[in-house]
């Protein structure tokens, strides 16, 4: 007796699963890559947004008349909350304001502060050059740099991001000057 050579799928029942086509591996690869667009996007997107140039016009005023007046999006609310408690020593100056004045700067830092993965973590002294994320940022620079005439100290951010005073911290756009 000849019994015939079944395959799988008429063995179990079912039908063998066609080959996806180039078209099905076109849109499959598009899908992926737009949905990886979009979480990019997103991510970027809440760290762009902390480094906004600073909206408030007595912010900008106050603090901006000694030093950059840094995107509040730089540091953690608990940061800004301790840097506004005592102003008469702030950084080795005098920054008092009047009780009114503090309590608003205090609290649009607080409310436009960094809440992304990037500064949740307070940083020594809440100092923004002893983050971890500046610290890295900046880790290929020869300690030398940062004693230049022409730069000052890391605090000085417009020394080298020209374009800070607007937000901008783009790494292709750093000039680093002699």
């Amino acid at each position: 007796m000849h019994l015939p050579i079944l395959t799988r799928p008429q063995l179990v029942g079912s039908q063998a699963r066609p080959k996806p086509s180039m078209n099905m591996r076109r849109y499959g690869r598009a899908a992926l890559g737009l949905l990886l667009s979009i979480f990019v996007g997103l991510t970027w997107a809440d760290s762009a947004a902390s480094l906004q140039a600073p909206s408030n016009p007595m912010y900008r005023q106050e603090c901006g008349s000694c030093h950059l007046a840094y995107p509040p999006g730089l540091l953690p609310e608990a940061s800004w909350g301790r840097l506004m408690q005592d102003l008469s020593r702030h950084f080795g100056a005098d920054a008092s304001l009047s009780p009114d004045e503090q309590q608003a700067l205090s609290r649009y830092l607080k409310g436009n502060a960094g809440t992304y993965k990037k500064v949740q973590e307070a940083p020594p002294q809440d100092r923004i050059t002893r983050s971890t994320w500046f610290t890295r940022e900046h880790r290929k620079l020869p300690a030398a740099i940062w004693s230049r005439p022409s730069v000052g100290s890391q605090a000085n951010c417009v020394a080298c991001h020209r374009q800070a005073n607007q937000g901008d911290f783009d790494e292709h756009r750093v000039r680093i000057p002699q």
